[in-house]
């Protein structure tokens, strides 16, 4: 399934509503998508620094799933239609970038820089005006709309990242990342539990300077168990941007040391941070 797709269980950002999500999110695919626009011929063919994907295949991915939620919005008959279709083809072996090559590989880059951002308007549009108890399907168990939007911005944000690394372009931090950083800290139990581990205690103490200035704290302070620090290196980590050696994060405990070291808050099998120093900026 989606690599980076939406994980069910938790709440999302605790004091959003879905519309202002769907804002965020919304504003997000506004800035990568004008960034998208600086790229040159040659740079939408260069592999990145995940999985090898290159700048076509990242916006192709997240171009997909967004037509895969629109489904996921017309209703569960829809969409359980397009996900037999879709696990038929996982099974067989074919995966997301290639399953992206398949049906848009006809597209230029501006073709399907165009063809997404108008998809995602269209996504961001219905989430927005969803009622906020609905509920939407998805691979695992069904979703709140919030948590389901909270958790397209974050795949866009950490998909997007990997092209701003591939050219080396700095890559200026909102407040709109406390969706990442939300999804980070409620996925604590998740990154342990979908190891087939034990989770190794409560979860630490998070605080976090945020690019406002702001401050953002989760679970009970402890002076034993913590991670402190920049939220954009928080983000980083937990959507295995960066391994956590990489950022200057402050990590006090076994547990909060353990979490660090495998943080994961997307959805699908475990997967492996990136080695120290693999993912910087060129």
């Amino acid at each position: 399934m989606d690599h980076r797709g939406p994980i069910g269980g938790f709440r999302a950002i605790e004091g959003k509503t879905v519309l202002q999500v769907s804002l965020d999110l919304r504003d997000e695919a506004d800035e990568f998508n004008a960034f998208l626009g600086t790229l040159s011929e040659a740079d939408w063919s260069r592999p990145t620094g995940f999985m090898s994907w290159t700048p076509w295949d990242v916006v192709a991915h997240l171009h997909f799933f967004d037509l895969v939620s629109l489904v996921s919005l017309e209703g569960q008959e829809a969409f359980d239609a397009r996900r037999k279709e879709l696990m038929g083809q996982f099974s067989a072996g074919i995966g997301n970038a290639e399953l992206a090559r398949k049906e848009f590989g006809d597209l230029s880059p501006d073709d399907l820089r165009a063809r997404w951002i108008e998809t995602c308007h269209d996504m961001t549009a219905q989430l927005g005006e969803s009622d906020e108890k609905r509920r939407l399907p998805w691979f695992g168990p069904d979703m709140g709309v919030r948590m389901f939007t909270t958790a397209r911005f974050m795949e866009a944000w950490a998909h997007a990242q990997e092209v701003y690394d591939l050219v080396g372009a700095p890559r200026v931090p909102t407040d709109r990342i406390k969706n990442v950083a939300a999804i980070g800290v409620k996925t604590f139990g998740w990154t342990f539990v979908n190891r087939g581990m034990e989770v190794p205690g409560p979860p630490p103490y998070v605080r976090l300077a945020a690019p406002s200035g702001a401050t953002w704290e989760w679970n009970e302070p402890s002076e034993s168990e913590f991670v402190r620090g920049d939220a954009l290196d928080f983000c980083h980590v937990v959507t295995q941007a960066r391994n956590v050696a990489d950022t200057a994060l402050e990590v006090r405990g076994e547990v909060a040391t353990q979490w660090m070291s495998i943080a994961q808050c997307f959805a699908g099998g475990p997967v492996d941070p990136p080695k120290p120093g693999s993912r910087r900026s060129n």
